[in-house]
């Protein structure tokens, strides 16, 4: 019993050590955060470090054409680059673009700059630009009419603004926003929490995320044909090291089809303009639920969402007012063959 309290205190002990001088270990669900980073980086090494060990094949491949092994390698490092600049990336939180918008209300009542101006609106969107080194935190609560009647311009006449109000940030959100408890931030055009990551998917980083997601796809099967071409052409070797590549090839094919599926449906989300959270609760989302099923909302069409999605610039907060009675029934209105032909679907 004496030998367990002295462990426990040794533990404790250590534990302060590393907490004072890596505060950040302190907070449980960043630990959890952490290890789940690691833990995903080392399944990337091991994949990767068995092939190089037991694949003479393949070192002998890299000897004679050294550019197969660097282009997989270059996706290797892309991949893992790509993991860490997600996670790292703000996917569009409220309170910052609030901050934004007052600070340039402030500026805009200053001085008269007719060839900058903070904030325009061009078919149907708000376009807000963002000067982050002019963002102050004591910005938050002066000049509060700017963001309000921003917000509210994308409501329909008399929503209130207690309506529109979140209970934990006390700030009014825009269309398409929800209140993460995990983050416990309100974000932009929220999608998911994802917990490998350890950070939201929005309006900031749901294009990040797609292009992780495809370049992890892309290694993984790239790393499944390299393992299935070391099966076929060792099958002498013993025993274990067969079922051992087995099972690490089995993981890794499970792996992949999740990949694969979640893949392909933020394809579809991003072409039609939808997040995760508006497709799964459609019905309890307040302005969605007199909206037929198989009608988008938000959407501009196939090529104009895809080019939103992919090419409007990360210093820019994009939100969207809710469409009106006349622009959803335009959107209800079935499909004729002479839509197809003008391509009603992409524009």
């Amino acid at each position: 019993m004496g030998a367990l309290c002295g462990f426990r205190d040794t533990w404790d002990s250590f534990s302060d050590r590393c907490f004072g001088h890596f505060p950040c270990l302190s907070d449980p669900v960043r630990r959890a955060t952490l290890g789940l980073k690691v833990a995903l980086v080392m399944l990337h090494v091991v994949y990767a470090g068995v092939l190089f060990i037991i694949n003479k094949d393949l070192v002998e491949k890299t000897r004679q054409e050294p550019w197969y092994t660097a282009m997989y390698l270059s996706l290797f490092i892309v991949t893992l680059a790509q993991y860490f600049i997600t996670s790292g990336s703000s996917p569009g939180y409220v309170l910052d673009a609030m901050r934004a918008v007052n600070e340039a209300g402030a500026l805009s009542n200053r001085m008269s700059v007719a060839s900058k101006q903070p904030a325009s609106s061009k078919n149907g969107s708000v376009v807000i630009t963002i000067d982050q080194s002019k963002v102050g935190r004591d910005l938050l609560d002066s000049n509060a009419t700017s963001w309000t009647k921003l917000v509210m311009d994308m409501y329909p006449h008399g929503t209130s603004v207690r309506t529109v109000t979140c209970t934990y940030c006390n700030a009014l959100q825009p269309p398409r926003t929800k209140h993460c408890q995990d983050c416990d931030k309100c974000v932009l055009q929220f999608d998911h929490h994802c917990v490998w990551l350890g950070t939201c998917i929005g309006q900031g980083n749901h294009c990040k995320f797609w292009w992780y997601i495809s370049e992890e796809t892309a290694l993984s099967i790239w790393t499944g044909i390299l393992y299935i071409q070391y099966l076929k052409s060792n099958i002498s070797k013993p025993w274990w090291i067969y079922t051992f590549v087995i099972l690490l090839l089995a993981v890794l094919f499970v792996c992949l089809v999740f990949l694969l599926l979640l893949l392909l449906f933020h394809s579809y989300l991003v072409l039609t303009n939808q997040t995760t959270y508006e497709l799964v609760r459609r019905r309890r989302i307040q302005y969605l639920r007199g909206i037929p099923e198989r009608v988008f909302p938000f959407s501009k069409g196939a090529c104009r969402n895809l080019y939103d999605f992919c090419c409007a610039p990360s210093n820019i907060y994009r939100m969207e007012p809710l469409p009106t009675a006349r622009e959803i029934e335009e959107k209800s209105r079935p499909y004729t063959c002479l839509d197809i032909l003008s391509c009603r679907c992409c524009c």
